[in-house]
Parts: C-alpha cells; sequence; structure tokens
C-alpha cells in the first residue's frame, strides 16, 4: 500500500466544509456548532488540556499579537507554539513551533492520525480539523505554551475550546458585518465570547462601544481586566525602514514617566525601550498588547525575563504586514482587508513615504468592505491596478475597476498578482512606492512572485 502525500493529505483536508472559501454562509450555533470540536478532541484524548495557550480575538492585530507573544516564550526557552490563519503561502504556516512550520512529512503523519476520528463525526469543517491537528501536534511535540488566533468570531471559533490562562482581544472594527452583527457592540460581544470565568483578559484600546460591551462580559464572568491604555501605557519612539521603537511602562509608574519627562530624560528613572521590527504606530500597540498579556501571565508564574521580552520583540516576525519587499524598486506589502486596517495603511505610508506617490495593486475578497477600503486610500494613490488572487472569494478585477471609476481615476486591470506586479515594476518612476494591498491571498502571492525574482537576480 503507497504511503500518503502531501498534495493527498491537503486533498483530504479541504474534502470537507471549507467555509473560508464561501461568500456566504449563516453563522450560527448550528453551523459552527463547537460540540463537534469537543467530540473530535476528546476522540483524539484531548491534547488541547495539555497546552498553556495565550487565546488572542480580534478584528485586527491578533496574529501580530500571537507572533510577538510566541517569539517571547521562545526567548525565554519555552517550546512554543503558533496557531494562526490564513496562510500566505502554504497550509504548514498556520502550525508552528518555535518559529518552523510544521514539515510536509509531520503534516502527512498528522493527517493519518486524526482520520479515523475525523471520520467519525460528522460535518467537520476545514478549520475544526486544522484546530485539532494544531492541538494534537503541540501536545505530542511537548510545547509548553501556545499563543493560539481565533479563525473567526470567538464564540463560536473551534479555538474557543482552549481554557487559556491569558485571553487577549486586539483592535476592534467592522469586518464580516454579516456574519458577526451590524453594529460594533454585535461584532466585540462574538469577539468578547472567549472570555472565560476567572480568566484574566488583556484588551487594546478600543472605541467606546465596544470597550463597554467588553467590559460588562468581562465582570459577568468574574474576568480581570487588564486595559492598555490605561493600565499599561506606551509611547513611539524612533522608526526606519527595518523597525520602530517604544516604551511602555505601568500606570503605577506614570508619575516616574512625568518626572522622566520634565526632565528631559535626565532622571533617573527611564521607561524600558523596546526595538520591533513591525513597522507602522498600529504594531506599536500591538506590541503593547503583547507586553501586558506577558506580564499578566508572569504574575501567574510564567518565567519570562526583561531580556527575553527585549529579545523576543526584536527577533519577532510577521509577514505581510506593512512589509518591505523591495527597495529599488520599493515594493511594499500589507494586508488590509477592512476599512479601518486601510485606514491604518494610508497614516502607515504617510509616515514612512510622506509625499512619495504610491502605485497602488489592489485585489479583495469579494465579501470585503471594498468601497470603504478604497475611500481611505484613494486620496494617497496617483496610479490604480486592479488584480485577483487564486482564491475562490476574491472580487472580479471588472468588479474592482467599477469601484474604482467611482472615485474618478484611471484603472489598469491584470488577470493575475504576477503580471500586475511585471507592469508596476517596468513603469515605476523615481521615488514611487509600489503598494500590493487588499487581502492576505494578494499579499500571499506577491511575496512568492517576488521570491521568483530575487532568485533569477542571483
Amino acid at each position: 500500500m503507497s504511503k500518503t502525500t502531501y498534495q493527498e493529505a491537503l486533498d483530504y483536508i479541504y474534502s470537507h466544509i471549507d467555509y473560508s472559501i464561501k461568500r456566504t454562509y449563516r453563522y450560527s450555533a448550528e453551523v459552527f456548532e463547537l460540540q463537534r470540536v469537543i467530540d473530535l478532541l476528546d476522540a483524539l484524548g484531548n491534547p488541547h488540556e495539555r497546552i498553556k495557550a495565550f487565546h488572542i480575538a480580534g478584528t485586527k492585530g491578533k496574529g501580530s499579537v500571537a507572533a510577538l507573544i510566541a517569539s517571547v516564550l521562545e526567548e525565554a526557552g519555552y517550546k512554543t507554539g503558533l496557531y494562526t490563519s490564513p496562510h500566505l503561502s502554504r497550509l504548514n504556516e498556520r502550525i508552528m513551533i518555535n518559529g518552523e512550520p510544521i514539515t510536509d512529512k509531520n503534516f502527512v503523519e498528522l493527517v493519518e492520525a486524526v482520520k479515523p476520528s475525523v471520520e467519525s463525526i460528522p460535518g467537520l469543517t476545514v478549520f475544526e480539523i486544522l484546530t485539532a491537528m494544531a492541538f494534537t501536534y503541540f501536545a505530542e511535540q511537548g510545547v509548553e505554551y501556545a499563543a493560539v488566533e481565533v479563525g473567526l468570531g470567538g464564540r463560536l471559533d473551534a479555538t474557543n475550546v482552549l481554557a487559556p490562562i491569558i485571553a487577549v482581544i486586539t483592535s476592534l472594527s467592522y469586518d464580516h458585518m454579516h456574519l458577526l452583527g451590524e453594529s460594533l457592540s454585535d461584532i466585540a460581544r462574538e469577539k468578547a465570547g472567549i472570555i472565560k470565568s476567572g480568566i484574566p483578559v488583556v484588551l487594546a484600546p478600543q472605541q467606546f462601544e465596544a470597550e463597554r460591551v467588553v467590559e460588562s462580559v468581562a465582570e459577568a464572568e468574574g474576568a480581570p481586566l487588564i486595559r492598555v491604555g490605561h493600565d499599561w501605557l506606551y509611547s513611539p519612539g524612533t522608526h526606519n525602514f527595518d523597525g520602530q521603537t517604544l516604551y511602555i511602562w505601568s500606570r503605577a509608574e506614570q508619575p516616574l514617566m512625568d518626572a522622566f519627562v520634565d526632565s528631559a530624560g535626565g532622571d533617573e528613572w527611564a521607561p524600558p525601550r523596546y526595538q520591533i521590527p513591525l513597522l507602522g504606530h498600529h504594531q506599536v500597540v500591538n506590541a503593547a498588547v503583547a507586553y501586558a498579556a506577558i506580564a499578566e501571565a508572569r504574575n501567574s508564574g510564567l518565567d519570562v525575563k526583561e531580556v527575553d521580552i527585549l529579545a523576543g520583540f526584536q527577533n519577532a516576525s510577521w509577514l505581510g504586514r506593512f512589509q518591505i519587499l523591495s527597495r529599488d524598486p520599493l515594493i511594499v506589502v500589507d494586508a488590509a482587508h477592512n476599512r479601518d486596517s486601510a485606514l491604518k495603511l494610508r497614516i502607515a505610508l504617510d509616515d514612512y513615504f510622506p509625499g512619495q506617490p504610491v502605485t497602488m495593486i489592489f485585489g479583495a475578497s469579494a465579501d470585503k468592505d471594498i468601497e470603504g477600503m478604497l475611500a481611505e486610500l484613494r486620496p494617497r494613490v496617483s496610479r490604480f491596478a486592479v488584480t485577483q488572487a487564486d482564491h475562490p472569494r476574491s472580487e472580479d478585477p471588472e468588479v474592482l475597476a467599477g469601484f474604482a471609476h467611482s472615485h474618478g481615476v484611471r484603472v489598469e486591470k491584470f488577470a493575475g498578482v504576477e503580471e500586475a506586479l511585471q507592469w508596476a515594476r517596468e513603469n515605476s518612476r523615481p521615488g514611487e512606492v509600489i503598494l500590493v494591498t487588499g487581502s492576505i491571498f494578494i499579499v500571499g502571492e506577491a511575496i512568492e512572485t517576488m521570491k521568483e525574482v530575487d532568485h533569477e537576480r542571483v
């Protein structure tokens, strides 16, 4: 009997229900039934119960926060798991230990190991199976701590079977409204579904409406709430293309910070200064959220020293988020895929490339707020191209061009990312920024295209 190949293992996983490629479906307890995941994990020996997890929900920033936390834990000497979604290029990227994706060999073996249990439970989805696989892999490999990113929402997400040591809720904004609700309160309530009785919750700075909902749920659950921007404070430092610095201090240290500022840095006390390779002011906020989560876990016995946080932040990696792929010509990719993240992207462009012309290659999923994203980015774009990722949810370039024309701009249309990038590179002007954005799928294909270009140059 021949061994299962990697492609056959992938085909088996994708033969199940995959809501990530569906444009419409109902977000309800009947569709996303946690009991399926509970039954599957029970059949696999409940591997998730052997992992100390940071459980991270949010609209934006949850992947960055997860990566920062995992990097710190690894620097502290812990065998660390990282589970995120979706992936940029290969499915293996979703399941990592100490920064390394699961190998093809281990992935195949894992699929074969879970297959009998999967086939005994009807209706399992791709994400539910992958989540169970990640927990199984982490347990088998002796992972001590894991940073686990929620897939969608929180309350009904497959990862919500965890009893984490810390829950984290990152920046909340409008996304997946047709599933999670039309108001920010509705969205916040779904995200706050990860809050468990007595488990500390770290909350990123929020709009008042969202913060009020999370506070209410935390209070009802008896979960201590740690608010970044209130209990932990932060300030950006310097930045360049290689990274940025920031300062983080506790609310109790604010008088010391005031004295430090008043003395123009001459006071004996100084706030810790951290360096991260992630660009954009929003990543300063994400780093402060990650720091607060680590600090709270330290109160519960996590052995992480200040030097581990310094090194973990400095060595963290999270691709596709305001990432500079090339400096000649200047190519930037960012996985912004809702209006709020498009606004943050525009602010980052002004911050890092003030006054420089921008040619934007844009592609988005059909269920996203395309009009809202373009409204935020249009004032910063001088030339506009639309294209389509190789993904079932990708919007047709003709439709995207229609949105762009409504903003009074001329649009170039391309069938694929590689063709669009080739056009932009061949027609780049001095000082121009080529920006690729609109979805993680577009960004993933751009990264792979530039890898091939760099390989051809060698």
